[in-house]
């Protein structure tokens, strides 16, 4: 078992896409691997995100800012799990489906959890120095949840299934930066 779930880690960080074409891989087990891919990542995530709040306080004279419990980290990480699978198995599969998609929920929620792989070196971002790593591994990351969306929903085209994955991150970036530049316009008028 030990040996399947580290092959599975070692393919999804190569972007291999026959990993998502495997019918043993998204069997009974499948999800149980996907699961704890998604807790042992939410876990080690904790390491930056300390090292960021600590960098925050630090930089900006906040005080002490506590680490949220563990279990609302572990928490969220599973219901954000389950929003991104229900938004890429309605897009990718309801809406936009090839000719060949033939997936159900429970594959898209494996898919997802095998994605998240490359998420485990963010266990070596230990100091402020390191911090742009995690961007690095958030892309790497979302670079295997497209070869996987691609794989497994067999799409012809890259271009499709990296516009269904990073349609909610190009929102939310341009939602940002319409609220930054709506601020500074009413502060600069005010």
């Amino acid at each position: 078992m030990l040996a399947l779930i580290l092959n599975i880690i070692i393919r999804s960080i190569r972007l291999d896409g026959s990993l998502f074409r495997e019918k043993k891989l998204f069997g009974e087990a499948g999800i149980y691997f996907g699961i704890i891919l998604i807790l042992v990542t939410s876990l080690i995530t904790i390491v930056p995100n300390r090292t960021f709040l600590d960098w925050m306080s630090d930089s900006y004279n906040l005080g002490d800012i506590s680490n949220p419990p563990i279990r609302y980290v572990l928490l969220g990480s599973l219901i954000s799990w389950f929003i991104k699978s229900i938004y890429l198995y309605f897009v990718g599969v309801v809406l936009f489906p090839s000719k060949n998609t033939k997936v159900n929920l429970r594959k898209i929620l494996i898919l997802v959890g095998y994605a998240h792989a490359p998420l485990l070196f963010n266990i070596i971002v230990i100091n402020v120095y390191l911090l742009p790593l995690f961007l690095i591994t958030y892309i790497w990351y979302n670079l295997s949840l497209i070869v996987g969306i691609n794989s497994l929903l067999e799409y012809k085209s890259i271009l499709k299934s990296s516009i269904i994955t990073l349609a909610p991150i190009i929102i939310l970036l341009l939602y940002t930066i319409n609220q930054v530049l709506s601020l500074g316009q009413s502060t600069i008028f005010s």
